[in-house]
């Protein structure tokens, strides 16, 4: 009777099916890019979008380093600046194409991830987070004292010629979409699988055969690159760049708050979360002072009374879940095994 009455509570979580939410997500994502060819959008509804674009992408890749693997960075902000800079500093300095800016700040970005990884991997929990943060502060401290970037006095960017609202607008929806491919296809490898080991208990990943520096560097690495993309596509929608607007912990809040109200260690989270923030920033545009204050105040309620998101509740009340990562679920049961045996 007792093993009747479990059954019958723990119902098991349906993963929608895979080949209609494919379809889903093709009908979308052809809809956004047709959007843009026939004009559909008006240009304000074009910059909404873009900013939900890339905020989605800054969401996945903080959730992917939080959420999967267990790495909570207050850093992310580093990648962002340094990439808005670059592309800034190509295009006015050597008046380079933008495409290229973005290019060499993707790879300066990446570059500076792999050199980080040999000191921040050395440290866990709120150490790792802290000395991110610490090195975000101190890059945005050299470069306001930094002649060549003409130091707290910012950059534009000077593209020839500028890419127009559309052209943004599609920058940022490609960057969307490839982000969430990368990071679904990413969850369903056996890397993916090793990363929600470690994030579980990296003691116990490690003794089970899984590599904690080459999948810590992965995540770091594919999060660098891709924040710092979605830094440099912002910073040319606004023109311009300083050091307190590039290297602001703010970048990084966003992408938490994003996180936590969507669904923390959901792939559909960062999306719903970013939605949300864009509206309640729009929105909040008109009580300046308070935004913040409104923001944090959400976030509270959402910890305190929807502990896992808005995604992560629902998966659970409606006993559904959409972009399921659980392609090796049994693998992760017996890895959990051999770590118990360990």
């Amino acid at each position: 009777m007792e093993n009747k009455t479990l059954a019958s509570v723990r119902k098991p979580i349906k993963v929608l099916d895979g080949k209609v939410m494919l379809i889903v997500c093709i009908i979308i994502v052809a809809f956004l890019y047709a959007a843009n060819i026939f004009g559909i959008f008006s240009s304000n509804t074009m910059r909404y979008l873009m900013k939900i674009f890339l905020y989605i992408t800054m969401g996945e890749m903080w959730n992917l380093l939080s959420g999967f693997t267990g790495m909570t960075s207050l850093g992310n902000q580093t990648f962002i600046g340094l990439a808005g800079f670059t592309v800034a500093v190509a295009t006015s300095t050597y008046n380079l194409p933008i495409w290229l800016g973005i290019l060499i700040g993707l790879a300066i970005g990446v570059v500076v991830a792999f050199l980080l990884s040999f000191v921040l991997f050395r440290m866990r929990g709120m150490y790792f987070a802290i000395a991110t943060w610490v090195i975000a502060e101190a890059i945005c401290t050299a470069f306001k004292s930094w002649p060549y970037v003409n130091m707290g006095g910012g950059m534009s960017i000077k593209a020839k010629p500028y890419p127009k609202t559309p052209e943004i607008y599609l920058m940022a929806l490609t960057l969307f979409v490839v982000a969430m491919i990368v990071v679904y296809l990413l969850l369903r490898t056996k890397t993916g699988l090793g990363l929600t080991a470690m994030r579980d208990d990296a003691d116990a990943a490690s003794s089970v055969g899984v590599n904690i520096f080459k999948s810590k560097l992965l995540v770091y690495v594919i999060a660098a690159g891709f924040t710092a993309i979605a830094g440099a596509i912002f910073f040319i929608n606004k023109g311009t760049i300083y050091p307190d607007s590039g290297f602001n912990i703010d970048w990084t809040v966003s992408m938490v708050f994003i996180v936590i109200v969507g669904g923390i260690g959901t792939v559909s989270g960062p999306v719903v979360g970013a939605i949300v923030y864009v509206l309640l920033d729009e929105f909040l545009a008109h009580f300046p002072g308070w935004s913040n204050i409104i923001l944090g105040a959400i976030a509270i309620l959402v910890i305190l009374f929807l502990p896992d998101g808005i995604m992560g509740t629902l998966q659970k009340k409606l006993h559904f879940e959409i972009f399921s990562q659980k392609r090796f679920s049994e693998h992760k049961k017996d890895i959990g095994k051999k770590a118990q045996l360990q």
